[in-house]
């Protein structure tokens, strides 16, 4: 509804019925209602730029009144006559501004500041000495009084290249917390920040590699101790991720196995998932009994219909990256450590836990905690048999008994978790993957 007259102070005052009142010259005092029924009024100076349309508040009423918003309508329109874009303009003035006040946070004084204010949730007095040591011997050095909006990733570079290889872990902890102190002195209104200390390709590539001696012999693994208190965390995660490792840890498949799961390889009826000779390790097809729990998964994803992909990616016809499911147990665990609580880690090699090391998970559990032969286990795992004698005289799969055992592991994976907040969540999934 737009009306056309000459407003006047009484007639603003008046207005109750939702709309645009206009002023003349493009200026309208815009009515709306709210939630709470009240009535709010703000200022709207719509203009026509290189043939398209623009709006620009100019504020509420409570503000700016009608003599204010017809002089800043005024002088907008000047700037329009002189070939200039008012709605930019101010932009750039607000970034010049953010930039000024941001001029005097050094990255130290922002460290200090998110420490109090988090430091009342964290656990114990280690952590908060780690945060505090991490930083004093390793960030402040380098960036302590630079302000934090001119920090690099070079900058960053600087500080993990000489930690990176002698110790690892103790660079990629400093790392995850002088993230999560920038994003907390992040201008919320720029919407171009990026963090540069973001584990990003650039900044990887940046790194030396390494040596052969400090790489994992095999993937960091969460104890299976663990595993019901972290699928209770994981099933609190929003997104297509979340739901791909729920799925990954309930079948104990490999990643490249279920983000390349099409809608056509699942048979809901049968329970069963049976993936082709072609994207498995050993060239042979694998049927996989799927669980309550991981049909809960799949019906909240089929109910979707996104793609033929079981778990798509960005564009629907192609599959969610690999490294979609990594960062999302990198977020959990920089999360958990920028509250206070411990990280996912593997405690033999203090090293976090990779997507990977949850088939370790499972396969631990199923050695020291039932009674099922390996060979059941390491059927449900997809692993080759030992030799080609033993192979030949063994050529079933299991099916019935690994079911059995993958039914007993989405049980254990269930039970709640000693002295956690836990969220009840019905059939064990989230509903809606955002």
């Amino acid at each position: 509804m737009v009306e056309t007259l000459r407003l006047t102070a009484l007639t603003v005052k008046g207005l109750k019925e939702p709309g645009l009142y206009n002023d003349g010259l493009g200026l309208h005092l815009q009515v709306t209602v709210g939630k709470d029924d009240r009535i709010n009024k703000s200022w709207l100076l719509r203009f026509k730029r290189n043939g398209k349309e623009r709006r620009m508040g100019l504020g509420s009423l409570l503000d700016v009144s009608l003599a204010q918003a017809r002089e800043e309508a005024e002088r907008c329109r000047k700037l329009i006559r002189d070939g200039k874009d008012p709605i930019e303009l101010r932009e750039a003035e607000r970034a010049t501004q953010r930039a000024e006040r941001a001029t005097s946070k050094t990255f130290k004084a922002c460290a200090v500041a998110y420490m109090r204010d988090h430091e009342g949730n964290w656990r114990n007095g280690k952590h908060r000495d780690q945060w505090r040591n991490t930083l004093r011997d390793y960030a402040y050095p380098v960036i302590g009084d630079l302000p934090v909006h001119s920090i690099l990733v070079s900058h960053i570079v600087e500080i993990l290249r000489r930690i990176w290889t002698e110790k690892n872990e103790t660079a990629r902890r400093a790392r995850g917390r002088i993230e999560v102190i920038l994003d907390y002195a992040a201008d919320p209104d720029d919407t171009n920040y990026v963090n540069p200390a973001a584990f990003t390709k650039q900044l990887r590539k940046k790194l030396p590699k390494l040596p052969d001696s400090m790489r994992p012999k095999h993937h960091p693994a969460l104890p299976y101790s663990e595993a019901a208190a972290f699928m209770a965390a994981l099933r609190l995660q929003e997104g297509i991720s979340a739901r791909a490792l729920e799925f990954l840890i309930l079948t104990a498949a490999r990643t490249g196995e279920v983000i390349g799961a099409t809608r056509s390889e699942i048979d809901l009826e049968s329970e069963v998932w049976t993936v082709p000779a072609v994207r498995m390790k050993g060239k042979r097809q694998h049927k996989v009994p799927l669980s309550n729990a991981a049909i809960a998964v799949l019906e909240v994803m089929h109910e979707l219909k996104l793609s033929q992909y079981v778990f798509p990616g960005d564009r629907p016809d192609r599959p969610l990256s690999n490294m979609a499911i990594e960062m999302l147990l990198r977020r959990m665990n920089d999360a958990n450590e920028a509250a206070g609580r411990p990280r996912w880690i593997d405690p033999k090699q203090e090293r976090d836990a990779v997507v990977h090391g949850f088939r370790s998970t499972f396969r631990d559990w199923a050695a020291e905690q039932t009674s099922f032969p390996s060979e059941i286990a390491e059927a449900a795992l997809a692993h080759a048999k030992g030799d080609k004698t033993e192979a030949s005289y063994q050529r079933g799969d299991f099916f019935d008994k690994r079911r059995k055992l993958i039914d007993a592991w989405a049980r254990y994976c269930a039970k709640p978790a000693a002295g956690a907040n836990v969220i009840p969540i019905r059939n064990g999934v989230s509903q809606v993957p955002a």
